[in-house]
């Protein structure tokens, strides 16, 4: 019987850790889509954005099928969905870049690095949630700082949209890119969001 409730709970922290590979994997995506442009990179995204949500679906059907956890359902689904909305937001930013046709600027250069980081240290937060959640919370603060870094570079690039439009096409281009701004600060607040909420595990658990 202890077996198999150490079984269930190897395969929460499997589909999690599952979840926020591919995450970590779109973001990659992100940013290369931001250096080449290429419809081919921004397919990919979006078959890596499906793979994720059925992980996550697989995830909610197992939660709802399963009474002992490794830690509080609540948590679980909650870390899941911000892992989630993190590609999200990153599949719904090149299609909005797709649909209003614009190219990246070197502040999107800027975040989507930023955001790749802090994706890799959630995964890497989450790996090591089961053993070592000291180091989970490590990796989680480094998530946190990059958000910050994030939220920075966002203020900056949407300073520099509104710094004296010059004619009605430059006031709808800067339209447009302020709403692209605004998914990658979505990103990166449900990156933030995914942090504390591992920071909460590893505190209920001690």
């Amino acid at each position: 019987m202890f077996g198999f409730f150490k079984r269930r709970e190897n395969l929460f922290h499997q589909l999690i850790e599952d979840q926020a590979a591919l995450t970590y994997e779109g973001l990659n995506l992100l940013s290369k889509y931001f250096e080449s442009g290429e419809s081919q990179v921004a397919e990919e995204l979006s078959l890596k954005e499906k793979e994720a949500d059925e992980v996550r679906r697989i995830l909610i059907d197992e939660l709802n099928r399963t009474f002992v956890t490794p830690f509080d359902r609540e948590d679980i689904f909650a870390l899941s969905r911000s892992i989630d909305d993190m590609i999200d937001y990153a599949d719904t930013t090149v299609m909005e870049m797709v649909i209003l046709k614009v190219g990246a600027t070197p502040h999107m250069h800027r975040i989507a690095s930023l955001l790749k980081d802090a994706a890799y240290e959630i995964w890497h937060a989450v790996q090591r949630l089961p053993k070592n959640p000291n180091v989970a919370i490590d990796h989680a603060q480094r998530a946190k700082a990059l958000e910050n870094r994030v939220e920075a570079v966002y203020r900056e690039a949407v300073a520099d949209l509104f710094n004296g439009p010059e004619d009605v096409h430059h006031l709808v281009e800067m339209l447009k890119l302020r709403e692209v701004y605004r998914h990658l600060s979505n990103t990166a607040d449900r990156g933030d969001e995914a942090a504390n909420i591992l920071a909460d595990i590893v505190v209920k658990k001690a």
